[in-house]
């Protein structure tokens, strides 16, 4: 199993870990299959009120689709298969609001993640990046999430400077990615804090509420999501192209 669930009924509050450490917490095809699976559960689950999503380990939250991960895809350009889509809770019509506690890195496909939790609470040391361009491919899903939580000219930045640059948690809190920013280590226990206190609220209330904040940003995430499989399409390298320059990826970076 690549998830740990711990529920307690007592506080209606259930904590999810990416539990692969030894990988960064990368999602490969049966992650990617249990996150699906878990919010779905949840939908049906009255005793959880409320979620906190966190990664195992203190190096990373979590580092996007894991790259030894076989993905087929189709041979037509006008078809992609994209195993994160469904990965959020918000996908899989759960609701229920979720939290983000972030440790370590956040970088690539952890913003489909981020991007469908309620609000992120991140350790000091917590940082964010998106390498898609690094290594030759398009980061459509990625810049449309992060479009709806950071001023279009940060989003910019990120998207492009790839892996040159990671912004730290003081930034992301500075440019609205990040709602609270604790002392290394105190990310769970705020994220906790605070779902303890939403799953206190009447839950039609809280959900009607967690509905109404989607609402207002749904329409604009479709008509981007419409466009991005043929951004995809066009604007990334071959696969053998994208490994080599993985493979050839430098260490340096600045953390701004």
């Amino acid at each position: 199993m690549s998830l740990r669930i711990s529920a307690d009924k007592d506080t209606g509050v259930a904590v999810v870990t990416l539990d692969r450490p030894h990988r960064l917490n990368a999602i490969d095809l049966d992650t990617a299959a249990e996150l699906t699976a878990c919010w779905r559960d949840f939908r049906h689950d009255d005793t959880v009120r409320a979620v906190v999503l966190t990664g195992a380990g203190e190096r990373a939250f979590c580092t996007g689709i894991d790259r030894d991960a076989e993905v087929p895809q189709p041979s037509s350009p006008y078809m992609m298969d994209d195993p994160l889509l469904r990965i959020g809770p918000k996908a899989n019509d759960l609701w229920k609001p979720v939290i983000a506690a972030v440790n370590g890195m956040a970088c690539g496909g952890a913003f489909y993640l981020l991007g469908e939790a309620e609000f992120v609470v991140a350790d000091e040391h917590a940082t964010f990046f998106d390498p898609h361009t690094t290594y030759g491919m398009v980061s459509a899903y990625e810049s449309m999430y992060l479009s709806q939580r950071m001023p279009a000219g940060e989003v910019a930045r990120l998207a492009l400077m790839g892996t040159a640059e990671r912004i730290g948690a003081r930034r992301a809190h500075e440019t609205g990615l990040v709602s609270e920013v604790t002392p290394a280590g105190g990310a769970l226990a705020a994220a906790v804090e605070c779902a303890t206190t939403i799953a206190g609220y009447p839950a039609e209330a809280v959900q009607g509420t967690v509905r109404a904040l989607w609402a207002a940003k749904e329409a604009a995430l479709a008509r981007c999501f419409a466009q991005a499989p043929h951004l995809v399409a066009l604007g990334n390298l071959p696969a053998d192209r994208q490994a080599e320059l993985f493979t050839a990826r430098r260490g340096e970076f600045r953390t701004r």
